[in-house]
C-alpha cells in the first residue's frame, strides 16, 4: 500500500544510520514493528499484580 507521509528527514536519516538497514522503507517498517511491540509490552506489564496468584503452582517443578 503506497502512502505519502511527511517525515522528519533528519530523524529518518539518524534512524537509518543507527539501524544499519539499507532502505528508508525498511527503517520505517522496523520502527513500526518496535513501536507496536513496546505498546504490547506495556499492556502486559500493566497486568502485573492484577492477575490472581495460583497457590498450587510449583515453580521448582518447571525448572527441570
Amino acid at each position: 500500500m503506497a502512502t505519502n507521509l511527511s517525515i522528519d528527514t533528519n530523524l529518518l536519516d539518524e534512524a537509518l544510520h543507527i539501524s544499519g538497514l539499507k532502505t528508508k522503507k525498511d527503517t520505517v517498517n522496523q520502527a513500526l514493528i518496535e513501536f507496536v511491540q513496546r505498546r504490547k509490552q506495556r499492556e502486559i506489564a500493566a497486568l502485573f499484580g492484577e492477575l490472581p496468584h495460583d497457590q498450587d503452582y510449583d515453580y521448582k517443578k518447571g525448572r527441570k
